[in-house]
């Protein structure tokens, strides 16, 4: 790894997997196995609070540092710990300019939190997965009802006291039948930047030896995939029903990020992670303080370290993160070397890569026919869109 992957993002998870809703297709509830001393003591505790604030903000290389808040539920670890976060950032910053991001369903948002997140500058993404119909199949609260009218609720308050959010959703086997009904329903609650993330995950038959259900993409043994993840083509279709849509009205009103980072890559940009060369730029935090590799591969074979005890920085630069971070590269099927979008996609998410290449090992990734149908449909219109702006052939 090199000294341009120190500039790393760290997604924090104050409260560890734990959440006020139970939605179905959850991977980080079962988190709590890998932690069951924390049962009482769940929480990010003062210390090392400390520890990560000061260790971030003097690791990263940028003038800006953004500090990711997400769960679980993050926002169960109250106001006051925020405050003292925010009282942290200032006095550790060093000159630096210190950004906050937090990722939650919106079940726990009141007027204080409002006030709150609007004093600080908070961006706030809030979790919502399409109309009431789309949100409640899945997202649902302990008693098994349905959460979006919470949801929306929450969103006329951060509208009432103009805090900037944007909303992430859920790409699942429900909502993709319906993509316009989807991306208007958002539109309609005032989401002017949207994500649209595709659910995949695979379920072991039996539960490793950390309880765990849910598996990562070398497991060789008996499982499937989940019921509620999406199907490749239907995801692509997806996008492409709501590209076409935004490229005909709302192009420079709203944003997908989506298709913004794929136009940004066909510039020579960065994309997501997903689409770049190279994993091991965003690395998870939890909340006594462990480090892992990313936020998807929060596994015993993926800890760092610990940042009450260890360097942050020798964490992000060293060899065990290297390793982790160039296996996306080489671990690549053999197949997207003869694509025509291996510039765009390479090879995505070694998370999905769990289906047969050509030669028979199971390096090739879930999405990959929805991942072709999308850039197959947009990368012209887009180098068109880019060509209109910016006169780039």
């Amino acid at each position: 790894m090199n000294y341009k992957m120190a500039n790393f993002e760290l997604l924090a998870k104050p409260t560890g997997s734990i959440c006020n809703i139970n939605c179905d297709y959850c991977f980080y509830l079962e988190k709590e196995h890998l932690y069951p001393e924390r049962k009482n003591n769940w929480k990010m505790n003062y210390d090392v609070l400390i520890s990560y604030v000061k260790s971030y903000i003097n690791s990263h290389p940028g003038d800006t540092v953004n500090f990711i808040w997400q769960g679980g539920e993050p926002t169960l670890a109250g106001i006051d710990f925020f405050e003292r976060a925010v009282e942290l950032q200032h006095k550790y910053a060093n000159g630096k300019k210190i950004s906050n991001s937090l990722q939650t369903n919106g079940l726990s948002l009141s007027l204080k939190w409002a006030n709150f997140l609007r004093k600080n500058n908070f961006l706030v993404g809030i979790s919502i997965d399409g109309n009431e119909q789309h949100h409640d199949h899945y997202r649902k609260n302990r008693s098994g009802k349905g959460t979006y009218q919470q949801v929306i609720k929450s969103i006329d308050l951060l509208n009432e006291f103009d805090v900037e959010f944007n909303t992430l959703t859920v790409v699942s086997d429900y909502n993709v039948k319906e993509p316009l009904e989807v991306y208007e329903s958002l539109k309609a609650i005032g989401s002017r930047y949207m994500q649209f993330i595709p659910l995949v995950e695979r379920i072991a038959q039996k539960p490793d030896k950390d309880g765990l259900y849910l598996i990562k993409p070398d497991f060789s043994g008996q499982c499937e995939v989940t019921n509620w993840s999406v199907q490749p083509k239907s995801y692509g279709l997806f996008l492409n029903a709501i590209f076409d849509s935004w490229a005909k009205n709302d192009i420079g009103q709203y944003f997908v990020m989506n298709f913004e980072q794929t136009m940004n890559q066909l510039i020579g940009g960065e994309g997501s992670c997903v689409f770049s060369k190279n994993c091991g730029a965003n690395l998870a935090i939890e909340s006594n303080g462990d480090i892992y590799s990313c936020d998807h591969y929060v596994y015993p074979e993926n800890k760092l370290g610990n940042v009450m005890n260890d360097s942050l920085f020798d964490m992000v630069v060293g060899e065990e993160q290297q390793k982790f971070s160039s296996s996306k590269r080489y671990n690549i099927s053999p197949d997207c070397s003869k694509c025509a979008f291996l510039k765009v996609c390479n090879g995505g998410c070694p998370k999905h890569r769990f289906m047969n290449s050509t030669n028979g090992i199971p390096n090739k990734n879930y999405l990959c026919d929805g991942f072709y149908k999308y850039f197959y449909h947009v990368v012209p219109r887009m180098k068109y869109i880019l060509n209109k702006m910016y006169n780039i052939n």
